[in-house]
């Protein structure tokens, strides 16, 4: 029925659009210094985690564990590999991310923004053998800055907190159905990436101090491995049952910390930049091995062929055995629940908007981090749109558009805490073809 839409983007320039994307993703993930996370709380820990999903999954509050089709698809849910197994097309993912953050404190505001490239990843379908899926993606962001006044010998001076980096995931995962209504499936990622945090002290142009800048850079390496098991139930009418189950062990990643001590002076010729006049100290405070949370997740959904679907997931990380750094407070476990679905109001409808999946969702965590004794919370509402292209290819090709937004709030203005809200927003392009078919004639 989509050929008589006129197309949002022509197939080809899809293809343009995402390989420039992923050139891009590429290009900007090998430097791992930018964030797109403004959050005070990216600091502890491996700072803030940004987890397997799509914006196809996001829009549904993260609805992922049960999750094998979207909007009558096989979708590419590399939150739970046990779902690759039903690929019947080769599936190509890429997308943007972006933020809009305000963070408030004793009546104080603040208002950030950012936005970055997500994700590329594709799906393969093995037939009979299952399916498989790789790609690049974000797995945590730092992003902090705090300052204040403070004085040395009748000198005001300005000190800051500022944090910065990433780490992204490379992945490799299949899935595979051993027997019917049973699927499994496991990823095996490549976490790398740098972290820094810096303490700086800015004296006034002219105070005759020199300013000190200590870097502490987290180098972040290693292997992870996730497994995910679906059961998948026809129930008649077109109804579908699936339910899930997804989670990690503690895997181990190395964690090689350097501390670079630097004095620097104001350059009043470049608008106030810091320029490096000589460095006081360069060692390696620590090298070793950092426990990554033990996760366990369970989810369900039902679904009515193209109609709609509704599900739960239920969400537990243990960080406890995660090595902080010295003089911060010990991670907890996190405990969340997602529940979400999309419907759409007519897939035989010529109108466009009839042919939209329409996505809803809402989340809300326990988090594992406490500050100050005071556990935060994390929650949000959750929007989406599954905007469809025209068929291509002879019917082959099934190509879409997906938003989410994200409209949460974490900490609070209550025991002297930082309230931070935000907005994210996620844009994905995919495209769902078959490419690996064999021609009946030539």
């Amino acid at each position: 029925m989509l050929k008589h839409f006129k197309p949002i983007f022509s197939y080809s320039r899809l293809l343009s659009i995402l390989g420039v994307s992923s050139l891009l993703l590429c290009s900007l993930q090998s430097s791992a210094q930018s964030s797109t996370s403004h959050s005070p709380y990216s600091q502890f820990g491996l700072g803030q985690m940004r987890e397997d999903l799509l914006p196809q999954t996001r829009a549904m509050g993260g609805l992922s564990t049960g999750v094998r089709y979207v909007g009558g698809l096989p979708s590419l849910n590399i939150a739970n590999p046990a779902s690759y197994s039903a690929f019947t097309r080769t599936i190509l993912d890429a997308g943007l991310y972006g933020n809009v953050t305000q963070l408030e404190k004793n009546g104080a505001k603040d208002n950030t923004a950012d936005f970055a490239f997500s994700h590329i990843t594709i799906g393969i379908p093995l037939a009979k053998a299952g399916g498989l899926s790789f790609g690049l993606m974000p797995f945590s962001d730092v992003g902090y800055n705090s300052s204040a006044i403070r004085q040395f010998e009748n000198v005001n001076y300005q000190s800051s907190l500022v944090g910065e980096g990433g780490v992204n995931k490379a992945y490799f995962g299949y899935g595979v159905s051993p027997i019917k209504g049973l699927s499994i499936g496991a990823n095996v990622g490549f976490l790398f990436g740098n972290l820094y945090d810096k303490a700086m002290i800015e004296f006034p142009y002219g105070a005759d101090y020199y300013n000190t800048v200590q870097t502490d850079t987290r180098r972040i390496r290693g292997a992870s491995i996730d497994y995910g098991a679906q059961y998948f139930k026809a129930l008649g009418n077109k109804m579908n049952f699936t339910i899930g189950y997804s989670g990690s062990l503690n895997n181990q990643i190395s964690n090689k910390t350097t501390r670079m001590v630097t004095l620097t002076q104001t350059d009043q010729s470049s608008d106030g930049e810091q320029v490096a006049i000589d460095t006081s100290a360069f060692n390696v405070i620590r090298d070793g091995k950092l426990n990554l949370p033990m996760k366990h997740n369970v989810g369900f959904t039902f679904s009515k062929g193209v109609n709609w679907m509704v599900g739960a997931d239920f969400k537990y990380a243990d960080w406890s055995d995660f090595q902080t750094r010295d003089g911060e407070q010990k991670l907890g476990k996190n405990i969340g629940v997602a529940v979400g679905g999309q419907f759409k109001p007519d897939a035989t409808s010529l109108k466009y908007w009839n042919v939209i999946d329409y996505r809803l969702g809402f989340r809300y965590n326990k988090s594992h981090i406490s500050v100050d004794n005071h556990r935060l919370t994390d929650m949000a509402v959750t929007v989406g749109l599954g905007l469809p292209l025209s068929e291509t290819n002879f019917g082959r090709t099934f190509s879409s558009v997906n938003i989410s937004a994200e409209f949460g709030q974490q900490g609070t203005l209550q025991h002297n805490l930082i309230r931070e809200r935000y907005m994210n927003i996620n844009l994905g392009f995919t495209i769902n073809d078959a490419w690996f078919l064999r021609r009946s004639y030539d």
